[in-house]
């Protein structure tokens, strides 16, 4: 590799770390509150967690969807996978559960976001995250659409982290941001 590839290469890991760094702020007070209100047993950790894994699926997603490099997904899943060995909210031997669970949760919410349904896309994600919370089918429409605000506010909350660390860039619709370097 040379000079001005290590350091690009170097550059990219650093930018990804910084970025799923901030995917691991703890998430806000009254939505822990809220959503705890409506977990099966009123168990906190478990809404904390479903609140904690719905930020950090937004933050991949945004990488792939939103990033200026394609190369940009690639790191950022590798600088979360490191974290989640490295978060000290989880057991050591949890590790790898919490990965597993968490690809369960970016499965699902991307799923929603490339579906083209009828019900609109905040209530599907809204779904998804009280589906985790074990409430997948006794929530009422305007709890699911609350529940998907709060997904939402964690997709364009990761999406400015994104622009943030690695940069912003318009690109016509028929071009990856590989090539465009060689336009």
């Amino acid at each position: 590799m040379s000079g001005g590839g290590f350091l690009a290469a170097w550059r990219l890991k650093r930018h990804a770390i910084s970025f799923v760094q901030s995917l691991f702020a703890e998430p806000e007070p009254e939505q822990i509150a809220w959503l705890t209100a409506l977990e099966p047993n009123g168990d906190e950790d478990h809404a904390r967690w479903e609140l904690r894994y719905a930020r950090r699926a937004a933050g991949m997603l945004a990488a792939q969807r939103d990033a200026v490099d394609d190369r940009t997904a690639a790191a950022v899943g590798r600088a979360l996978t490191e974290s989640f060995h490295g978060d000290r909210t989880i057991a050591r031997d949890r590790a790898e559960v919490a990965l597993r669970q968490f690809n369960e949760r970016l499965a699902a919410y991307r799923e929603v976001l490339a579906a083209r349904q009828t019900t609109p896309t905040r209530q599907r994600l809204g779904q998804v995250l009280l589906t985790f919370l074990g409430r997948p089918t006794s929530a009422s429409e305007d709890t699911a659409v609350r529940a998907g605000e709060i997904v939402e506010q964690a997709l364009a909350s990761a999406n400015g982290a994104l622009r943030r660390e690695f940069g912003d860039v318009t690109l016509p619709e028929n071009v990856v941001p590989s090539e465009a370097a060689g336009r």
